[in-house]
């Protein structure tokens, strides 16, 4: 079923509920993972899963079609993530013995299946600025293409691949610093 099809069925009052659980069916698990690799743990990536939907349900009389359907859900979620990352900012003081607690939570989480470059690059990540963070994650994971990202983050294509490079860089730098 495409996307259209999906929207024609929410579109419909009948038909809307159903509508609704399909889209989610079909776009849950991408957003959950690109949610989960900006806050780390499973159950904040539920919380903000949970929120988005909330606010796809209550904005779809809104979607005007002029982006993929996809793009609004991802421009969605990405707001929820980065609302919920900056209420935990203010909860809590940026440190590295936080960022150590983060990387021991990460490694004991039973969601995490990696191994340690796997737990070592998401420590990288998790330093970036958020910013730097949202891009590396939706070209470097989610695999998007520049313009993709783009039209979910408002921001120019130039800007996104400087962003990009300069979180690579960095991620560079910290694999680095970690062997030596």
């Amino acid at each position: 079923m495409s996307d259209a099809d999906i929207l024609e069925l929410i579109s419909d009052q009948a038909t809307l509920e159903k509508g609704f659980r399909l889209l989610m069916t079909r776009y849950q698990e991408r957003l959950y993972w690109h949610v989960r690799r900006l806050v780390v743990t499973h159950e904040d990536a539920d919380d903000v899963i949970q929120n988005t939907f909330i606010k796809v349900f209550k904005g779809l009389s809104g979607f005007k079609g002029n982006s993929k359907l996809y793009t609004w859900l991802y421009r969605i979620a990405t707001n929820e993530t980065m609302s919920f990352l900056q209420k935990s900012k203010r909860h809590q003081t940026q440190s590295t013995d936080g960022e150590q607690d983060l990387t021991q939570n990460l490694r004991a989480d039973p969601f995490f299946d990696g191994d340690e470059v796997q737990a070592q690059l998401i420590e990288a990540i998790q330093q970036l600025p958020e910013k730097q963070r949202i891009v590396f994650n939706m070209r470097y994971y989610d695999e998007m293409k520049y313009t993709e990202i783009s039209e979910v983050l408002g921001t120019s294509v130039g800007g996104l691949k400087a962003s990009y490079h300069h979180a690579a860089k960095k991620i560079e730098h910290f694999f680095r610093e970690a062997s030596a």
